[in-house]
């Protein structure tokens, strides 16, 4: 009698998962990662190897250390962008025929280690308010290119002197200053005279970030949240939405859709609105990532995070100064539904090494930016390496029983479905019965295909100009397996510095033996 075989699909969905044993992960969620690392949950389904970075300029900064900032400048018809590396601000704009540094300011006192910024239009003049925890605030004007420092000399500066963090509300500027905000007068960025309709509030607890969103300004302090509501200091109110978790690192803290992602003692968490007026709902969004988010955040106390909007990720980078650039570590988050934290599906990232980052759209283009103490400042998710070295990507998938876990199958074939956008060369690797060494394992193999000369549309890796345009189904790669177990793990590793694809499915084709 012929033997039956079955086939088992494998949608590649659902993200890392490390919260569970590989055999529970296995049973209740398959198509979900053990390990995933460089792949980005799609919101077109399957797991696609991310992007690299590139240089957004050649010209290096000069000096030593971190560089502590970066501002985007929203400029129409100008790619221009700020830095600061110890204490001084340099301004470039790469639509120059030869793009150079040049400076704008220095501050007073440079042993600051970070500045904020943002960015705000009062009576049609576009402006950057930049804040270091140390100095008076900084202003830079776009249309005069001018820049200078608060004024020291004015009693009611010194409200907002050593402010850590600045944003818009109610046109207004608002600043967290130790354990208060205080916010400036009326469509004006620098004056703070409280009979002018500047002021400030205490709010018990150290500042973290404050940040508008909707109709109110969340202020994130250490161990606690609160939201204000008003439109001006006549009528502002401040209500507690949760008196019990707070934010833990400023740098962490970014709206993503309806949402605010922050890093919380438990891990990232998002801040959503609820039905219920004027309610909120605090989700963890990262249950499924416990361990991995952990270990992150006690391996690293500087973080930077950045939203890439058009594929609704967000994405935290760790960062240690002695590391190499290979070895960063990070999570990205993909958001697949609205509001709330048990929408995102997750990943790691390595290789990213980002202190400083800022994005930004203008006209209708997403600038993504970042940099680090080498002195560049480069953009982010764009082309298939990082500035020249190889992405390295791994997928590995739990341990899967495919039907009843105490079943023998006798495995056939395996068919993967890949949609590649450039080349592609990557090791896979199947493991038997939890990868118990005394077991016969079957050997590796590799799928390799070179794309080239083509692009896709849509890619901004994909060069006009260098590339003809078109489109890839996802094809089948089908490769003969032997062996049985009880139940089966996929390995899949990439390290190629030109390669590109999305991993869509795969498909077991096995036949059931008796039970043993």
């Amino acid at each position: 009698m012929a033997t039956e075989w079955q086939s088992f699909p494998i949608a590649f969905t659902g993200g890392l998962v490390t919260n569970l044993s590989s055999l529970q992960q296995g049973i209740n969620a398959v198509g979900s990662a053990s390990i995933l690392q460089n792949f980005e949950p799609s919101l077109d389904g399957g797991y696609k190897k991310v992007l690299g970075y590139q240089k957004f300029v050649s010209a290096q900064l000069t000096g030593s250390g971190v560089i502590q900032g970066l501002a985007i400048v929203q400029l129409t018809g100008n790619k221009k962008v700020i830095a600061v590396r110890n204490g001084v601000y340099k301004i470039i704009n790469k639509s120059d025929t030869t793009p150079a540094w040049a400076t704008l300011g220095t501050a007073s006192d440079t042993s600051f280690t970070k500045v904020r910024h943002v960015t705000y239009d009062f009576e049609g003049v576009n402006k950057i308010c930049f804040v270091d925890g140390v100095n008076y605030p900084a202003y830079y004007t776009t249309s005069s290119n001018a820049f200078t420092y608060l004024s020291s000399g004015v009693a009611a500066n010194a409200a907002v002197s050593a402010a850590t963090d600045v944003t818009v509300f109610k046109s207004s500027l608002f600043f967290a200053v130790s354990s208060s905000i205080v916010f400036s007068a009326p469509y004006t960025s620098d004056d703070f005279s409280v009979a002018n309709g500047a002021g400030t509030i205490d709010m018990g607890s150290p500042v973290v970030k404050v940040i508008p969103y909707r109709d109110q300004l969340i202020i994130f302090c250490r161990d606690k949240i609160l939201r204000l509501t008003g439109s001006s200091a006549a009528d502002y109110v401040l209500n507690p939405i949760t008196e019990d978790i707070g934010c833990t690192n400023v740098s962490s803290v970014q709206e993503i859709g309806t949402d605010i992602m922050f890093l919380a003692p438990d891990g990232l968490r998002t801040l959503s609105s609820t039905d219920r007026i004027g309610d909120f709902g605090l989700d963890v969004a990262t249950k499924n990532i416990r361990p991995t988010i952990s270990k992150l955040q006690g391996y690293a106390s500087d973080f930077a995070s950045m939203v890439i909007r058009d594929k609704a990720q967000y994405r935290l980078f760790a960062y240690v100064e002695a590391e190499r650039d290979s070895v960063a570590r990070g999570v990205l988050g993909t958001k697949f539904i609205d509001q709330g934290g048990t929408g995102f599906q997750w990943a790691e990232i390595k290789g990213f090494k980002v202190y400083v980052a800022d994005s930004k759209y203008i006209d209708e283009v997403e600038y993504r930016l970042f940099g680090n103490s080498d002195g560049y400042i480069y953009s982010l998710d764009i082309g298939l390496n990082r500035d020249g070295d190889a992405i390295e990507a791994i997928y590995k998938s739990p341990f899967m029983p495919l039907t009843d876990p105490q079943l023998r199958k006798t495995f056939y074939k395996l068919d993967l479905y890949i949609e590649p956008s450039a080349a592609i060369d990557i090791d896979v690797t199947l493991k038997y019965n939890q990868g118990d060494t005394t077991y016969p394992q079957p050997s590796p193999f590799s799928i390799t295909r070179t794309v080239g000369g083509t692009g896709l549309y849509g890619d901004n890796s994909t060069i006009f100009n260098t590339a003809v345009f078109g489109t890839f189904p996802a094809r089948s790669y089908s490769t003969n397996i032997n062996g049985s177990a009880k139940n089966v793990a996929i390995n899949i590793e990439d390290k190629g510095s030109n390669t590109g694809f999305l991993l869509d499915t795969a498909v077991f084709e096995y036949a059931v033996n008796d039970r043993q």
